[in-house]
């Protein structure tokens, strides 16, 4: 059976050269004579293979040399607990951007933290409307901020309900701390306003297992030391993510595509190959209002994410039925949301969205 079109949102589709790669290598890493997984982490061979998804993250981004690039696990749902546990102190406070599913957990997660050490997770702004629906990101000037909060909490894409800012937004003067989840590398991003970034891999740069973190160092040292040490983020930097054995093979696979992303031509390219899907994708959509709609206003709609709804759930339905006889997954909504959702990440080859774009039109035309 061949390779077929791969829309889940995650764990999502992977480039096949990256995966084509750890085929060759499985059995016999660099000549060793064993598998990247039954390499010791503590050994040159691993060692290099980590160091290198390193220099080749520090690459693509421009990250500052003041900048720790850390490798973790436990997902964006972790960091989610670990950052409020390091940063939001007694008495102190934290403010949240809630503009979707994800960034709502990442705030009841800081909040039930603030409840522990006398604190407070402050909702800066919210954009959930009627009946929990999110259509748009926020502005900034919407937002009711403190100024002296220990950090700003926001998600740049929201997988679940298809809502993304297209650049980066800054909310006040303090701290930054931005979710990057299922919208890691879509494109050139500047981390230098940001004093800590992080996303789960398995959406867009690996497989699952791996969380990604870039952090500003004179940020993190502002981090309890009274932690386990397991949960400081400064740990994870003295050691260079080597604190505890990382998830090693999963490493080696962020490691491959993010070489495939350079041999792309980096993350201008890869920008422009995104925006090309997402405008097809979403062509289709506004083609045919009887048939298709998208929820979310034009200016928020995610490039990564596409959502929208058919005039039944049973149309809905006959639509999954028809885009898997043509060997399409994963297009089916998030079960809070229903409808459906077509995830266009990096790995997700123009092509797919070409394809699927046509079965919407022949769709569209025979059921109308």
């Amino acid at each position: 059976m061949g390779r077929i079109m791969n829309f889940n949102a995650g764990p999502a589709a992977l480039p096949t050269p990256a995966l084509e790669r750890a085929q060759s290598e499985l059995l016999d890493f660099a000549g060793t004579g064993m598998s990247v997984m039954e390499h010791s982490h503590r050994g040159k061979t691993y060692e290099a293979v980590h160091d290198e998804a390193i220099a080749l993250l520090r690459e693509l981004l421009a990250i500052p040399a003041d900048y720790d690039v850390l490798f973790l696990q436990g997902g964006a749902s972790m960091e989610f607990a670990r950052i409020p546990m390091n940063f939001l102190l007694p008495g102190g406070s934290a403010d949240h951007v809630v503009t979707g599913a994800w960034s709502e957990k990442a705030q009841a997660e800081a909040a039930a933290w603030a409840n522990v050490v006398g604190a407070r997770a402050r909702v800066a702004v919210s954009t959930r409307g009627p009946e929990g629906a999110y259509v748009r990101v926020a502005r900034p000037d919407e937002a009711d901020l403190d100024e002296k909060a220990a950090y700003v909490h926001f998600t740049t894409n929201e997988t679940i309900h298809g809502v993304q800012y297209r650049e980066v937004p800054r909310f006040g003067s303090a701290p930054q701390i931005c979710d990057v989840s299922s919208d890691f590398l879509w494109k050139k991003i500047d981390v230098k306003p940001l004093s800590l970034v992080y996303g789960g891999a398995q959406k867009n740069i690996g497989p699952s297992g791996v969380t990604v973190v870039i952090a500003r160092r004179e940020f993190v040292e502002r981090g309890r030391k009274d932690l386990p040490h397991i949960l400081q983020y400064r740990a994870y930097a003295q050691a260079n993510s080597l604190l505890n054995t990382p998830p090693t093979f999963g490493i080696y696979l962020v490691r491959n595509v993010l070489d495939w992303l350079k041999g792309q031509g980096g993350l201008d390219a890869i920008e422009r190959r995104n925006r090309e899907k997402a405008e097809v994708l979403y062509a289709a959509v506004d083609a045919r209002p009887d048939v298709y709609r998208c929820p979310v206003e034009p200016a928020s709609r995610s490039v990564m994410n596409a959502v929208f709804r058919l005039p039944t759930e049973a149309l809905e339905k006959k639509f999954l039925e028809e885009t898997s006889k043509h060997s399409m997954v994963g297009l089916k909504g998030h079960r809070s949301v229903g409808g459906i959702r077509v995830s266009m990440y990096n790995a997700v080859e123009p092509a797919w969205v070409t394809a699927l774009a046509s079965l919407m039109k022949d769709f569209a035309n025979t059921h109308a």
